[in-house]
């Protein structure tokens, strides 16, 4: 269905009403790409600012750049829930209790939208990092199939979620090689990883609200969420770190989130030989994110705590069924 047309008067008189880019969509009709750029050329005529009541709108106008990108993507969500896994480095035979559990709130909550924060492909295979000794690695067909089944199991579980995959570095390793020495081919299909995965919109990142963004990494270090949050002055979701937290910063613009979505994998599965068997701070398991209103609620965690059992909401789980 078309977006019905408003005339300047009436946009002006909505806004003037409601003063809100997610209440004047909600009214309107208009989605909210259309509803920015309808009200940037009203405020260029006018010569005046159409001044919203939320501070989150002004701060987003910050971001214009960003949003308007061709590497990201936007869901408008305002009332939702959105699960964000991230390094799955899935592998044959490697049916984690953070994968089981996954499969289970996906029953449980029907969400929204299903983010597979980056890095699903691992790509052994074709790393830059040279051969651990003669230890065998899976091939990238291997891989590819090892993706191709787990993921498939999560579209099956959820048939009207929107799937999204936004890019890791392991997930670009795929092409990477091809690019560098055969980039005559570039363009012929199958020779691209989104190719071979067609119910996932690909993006480098991906807007879940004005005010939230997720995409695998950023900063780095353990500091990584809380620099995330004070650095976009927005919410952020990233993967690659591992570590499964969720950290508040809160100033006078109110309380965004910096959030980590932890490891899908085992954390000392042969994915991770590299590491030499040293400790490390990872954890397993994914993050679940709550939208009323438009506002990211206290995103909560799901945690591997054993072999089938995990932490979620203040109880353990046994999820080994899935």
């Amino acid at each position: 269905m078309a977006t019905p047309l408003l005339t300047d008067d009436e946009f002006i008189a909505l806004w003037n009403e409601h003063k809100s880019p997610a209440m004047m969509s909600k009214v309107s009709g208009m989605s909210l790409r259309h509803l920015y750029y309808r009200r940037r050329q009203l405020e260029a005529k006018l010569g005046k600012a159409l001044e919203a009541a939320s501070t989150s709108a002004a701060r987003f106008a910050v971001y214009q750049d960003a949003y308007k990108s061709p590497q990201a993507i936007h869901l408008g969500i305002e009332n939702g829930t959105v699960l964000v896994f991230s390094d799955a480095h899935f592998m044959m035979h490697q049916r984690t209790t953070a994968y089981k559990a996954l499969l289970w709130l996906i029953e449980e909550l029907q969400p929204t939208a299903i983010i597979n924060n980056g890095d699903a492909f691992d790509g052994a295979a074709v790393s830059r990092h040279p051969a651990n000794d003669w230890t065998p690695v899976p091939s990238v067909l291997e891989e590819l199939k090892a993706c191709q089944m787990y993921l498939g199991e999560i579209e099956d579980a959820a048939p009207k979620a929107k799937l999204i995959w936004t890019l890791g570095n392991h997930d670009a390793r795929f092409s990477a090689r091809l690019a560098a020495v055969a980039p005559q081919f570039r363009d012929v299909q199958g020779f691209s990883l989104p190719d071979h995965f067609d119910k996932w919109t690909h993006t480098m990142s991906c807007w879940v609200t004005d005010d939230l963004m997720v995409k695998h990494r950023w900063k780095g270090g353990i500091h990584a969420t809380h620099n995330n949050a004070v650095g976009s002055g927005v919410s952020f979701c990233t993967g690659h770190l591992h570590s499964l937290k969720a950290t508040p910063w809160t100033d006078y613009k109110g309380t965004r989130w910096g959030v980590d979505c932890g490891t899908l994998a085992d954390p000392f599965g042969e994915q991770f030989n590299y590491a030499e068997n040293n400790p490390r701070n990872w954890r397993q398991g994914f993050v679940v994110l709550n939208i009323r209103d438009g506002r990211l609620l206290t995103p909560e965690l799901c945690m591997t705590v054993d072999d089938g059992q995990v932490d979620w909401r203040g109880e353990v789980w046994d999820v080994s069924e899935f």
